[in-house]
């Protein structure tokens, strides 16, 4: 009996020996994947070369996924990324990664990924493909992984009650051209084990009823608010004018007019407020969410 309680202890020992050593061999190969990515990351930001940005990132995109890959990498920390943002939803069914390159006309492309939270711990993955300039009208457009609409996301606010299905929004900085920037506010399902992008529940708005996702536009030179906030479960934005009433229709000129706007969740569903209240008006810690790449401190192509 001593024989077979000793010959279970061992082998229960080696087993848990084996387990470490495995965790051992996974965490430095995340380390090594991780060293990696922040100096591709880096250069994707700051080398002053198109095509140097784009060879730094298909290689981080090939080292990403190798890291991915790694078992039950959904709990491997990627926060020291600085240049990539990660949003992991508050129900830990999926993360979001997202990124940019900038072109050498002033121009953008979105790269990005969501990885599942798979229980088994092997990697499901569904890669981000940026479709933006085939898509003439976003605001109508559903869309899905391989026909994204490319943003990099910020915040995510999912929508659990008032809905028979759950789904995320997702706040985003959309780096647009040389005359103006974009910001979204996207909407992100699930149908059939597939990503599903767009969703009409936005209301009340009558310049922009029923959309399936909301798309500001605005000069360059000047930052808008997009945000959240939890206790009021509304989504507030700057009013957006022109500086003359003649330019309504020049996109690329407008800009704040230090009036807020917003949509606030009503119902599983998001009504539009205008002329928004703040009891707290916005501070400097929103612009968090105006330039994505403030991480780095040298960076060559400044964005607002």
């Amino acid at each position: 009996m001593r024989f077979l309680f000793s010959i279970v202890f061992i082998s229960f020992c080696l087993s848990l020996n084996a387990q470490h050593s495995d965790q051992g061999k996974v965490k430095q190969q995340f380390n090594g994947y991780i060293d990696s990515l922040k100096k591709l990351s880096y250069e994707v930001i700051n080398n002053p070369a198109e095509p140097e940005r784009y060879n730094a990132n298909y290689t981080m995109v090939k080292t990403l996924v190798n890291a991915l890959k790694l078992p039950n990498s959904f709990n491997l920390s990627f926060d020291s990324l600085k240049t990539i943002s990660i949003l992991t939803s508050p129900d830990r069914r999926f993360r979001i990664f997202s990124w940019h390159v900038m072109n050498q006309d002033g121009s953008y492309r979105y790269y990005g990924t969501i990885q599942m939270n798979n229980p088994s711990g092997k990697l499901q993955m569904m890669p981000l493909i940026d479709h933006s300039h085939e898509i003439k009208k976003p605001q109508d457009t559903i869309t899905t992984n391989s026909g994204w609409y490319g943003s990099q996301y910020y915040k995510i606010i999912p929508v659990t009650y008032g809905v028979k299905t759950p789904y995320y929004v997702l706040l985003g900085w959309k780096g647009n051209n040389v005359k103006s920037t974009k910001k979204v506010i996207e909407v992100l399902s699930f149908k059939d084990g597939k990503a599903v992008f767009g969703l009409p529940v936005f209301d009340g708005d009558k310049e922009q009823p029923h959309k399936k996702r909301i798309v500001f536009e605005y000069n360059r030179k000047v930052s808008l608010l997009l945000n959240y906030l939890p206790r009021e479960g509304t989504i507030v934005f700057d009013h957006l004018a022109p500086p003359d009433p003649k330019m309504k229709d020049r996109l690329d000129l407008l800009g704040p007019d230090l009036s807020y706007d917003g949509y606030k969740l009503v119902n599983g569903r998001w009504k539009y407020v205008a002329d928004l209240q703040l009891k707290n008006q916005p501070s400097e810690i929103d612009a968090d969410f105006n330039d994505p790449r403030k991480p780095t401190k040298t960076v060559i192509n400044k964005l607002k």
